[in-house]
């Protein structure tokens, strides 16, 4: 499979080329166009039914992803996500899995499985709106940032505390605990609230924006007007 990552670091887009009989993963609503001879099959997430639920209810992730297949000869195909920014590729190998943020992933090779089931994300460990999904396997992940990514390599024993709105995929080699921001009062009016202490070895991407700050800003802006129109009926 050959790929090509389009207009960084704003617009990323992420342009598939696919030989004969390969495959590739994406997030439901993700296409943006493809070659007539893609073949297309949409599937749920679980084998079951009750796990592809739980994905959609408890994680608030599309119930579905689409199978993009090319049945005679080379196909082409661009995928992009909903947030504004950036996608990088994961390699995920048996000795290097990764943990992202569910909202970030966007397409992945046949071999990478995306475990639902893990604490991190039935529980919501994360926090709330926070899921986490554990990748696994061999071959590509795609994901997607809100804003530009920043990288951070962890040497072994080396620690960084991240915003959980903030974060976007760390190794699964590095050993991590979800704690509040300080004391109950500095979570509650800190507008911080959980935190995550990840300590190497492995990697760890950020993302500079946070759709919580972003949502709320809007709100701000629109809530008055909302407010006027519904009491003027």
């Amino acid at each position: 499979m050959k790929y090509e990552i389009k207009y960084q670091p704003s617009y990323s887009m992420l342009e598939v080329e696919l030989e004969k009989g390969e495959r590739i993963t994406g997030e439901s609503g993700s296409l943006t166009y493809m070659s007539p001879n893609i073949d297309v099959e949409t599937r749920t997430r679980e084998r079951s039914l009750l796990g592809s639920l739980k994905t959609s209810l408890f994680g608030g992730q599309s119930l579905f992803v689409t199978d993009f297949t090319a049945m005679d000869g080379t196909g082409k195909l661009g995928l992009v996500a909903a947030p504004i920014g950036d996608i990088v590729k994961l390699d995920i190998s048996p000795e290097n899995g990764y943990i992202i943020q569910k909202s970030s992933y966007l397409a992945s090779t046949k071999e990478i499985d995306l475990d639902v089931r893990w604490e991190g994300f039935t529980r919501g460990l994360f926090g709330q709106g926070v899921f986490m999904v554990k990748a696994t396997g061999v071959g590509d992940l795609f994901i997607n940032s809100f804003g530009a990514l920043d990288k951070h390599v962890l040497e072994p024993g080396e620690q960084l505390v991240v915003d959980n709105y903030h974060l976007m995929a760390f190794s699964n080699t590095c050993e991590y605990e979800v704690r509040k921001f300080g004391s109950w009062k500095d979570t509650l009016f800190s507008g911080e609230g959980l935190v995550t202490y990840i300590e190497g070895p492995g990697d760890v991407y950020i993302q500079t924006k946070n759709l919580r700050e972003f949502v709320d800003w809007i709100w701000q802006l629109i809530g008055p007007r909302v407010a006027t129109r519904t009491a003027s009926r």
